[in-house]
């Protein structure tokens, strides 16, 4: 017997009584090597940072890459923010971040959570999370 052919998704719009309320796109775990730091030990070299990324975007209907944000675009804004040069804090490249982000006019609010490995003796990850929203 011949399997029958799958019914198509019908989408939000197509359903009765069911509309789009949240679209979330996000980033865990993106390894970048930065300059970052303010201690003189931390001048001249690059140290791992692990990012988190969670984008909030305005409910709507995804068929395509372009109706969406891309997650490659995220790794891109975060490892251009590292070619820039040496960073203070992770709070500030955690901003940086979240501020390239939200330039997409879709992203109605962003939290960037930054983990720096091995900047504290006996903690697993230090770090901070920063949360911008239109």
């Amino acid at each position: 017997m011949a399997a029958s052919s799958p019914v198509p998704f019908p989408g939000a719009d197509a359903a009765p009584g069911i509309r789009r309320e949240a679209l979330t796109v996000f980033v865990r775990g993106l390894e970048v090597e930065a300059g970052i730091g303010v201690h003189d030990h931390e001048l001249g070299r690059l140290q791992r940072l692990v990012i988190d990324v969670t984008l909030n975007l305005t409910p709507a209907a995804v068929e395509r890459l372009a109706d969406t944000i891309n997650y490659e675009t995220v790794a891109e804004a975060a490892r251009g923010i590292a070619a820039e040069g040496h960073v203070g804090l992770v709070e500030t490249f955690a901003e940086r971040l979240a501020v390239a982000m939200l330039s997409d006019s879709r992203v109605r609010r962003c939290a960037v959570r930054i983990e720096k490995p091995g900047a504290l003796d006996g903690a697993a990850a230090p770090g901070c999370e920063v949360t911008l929203a239109r």
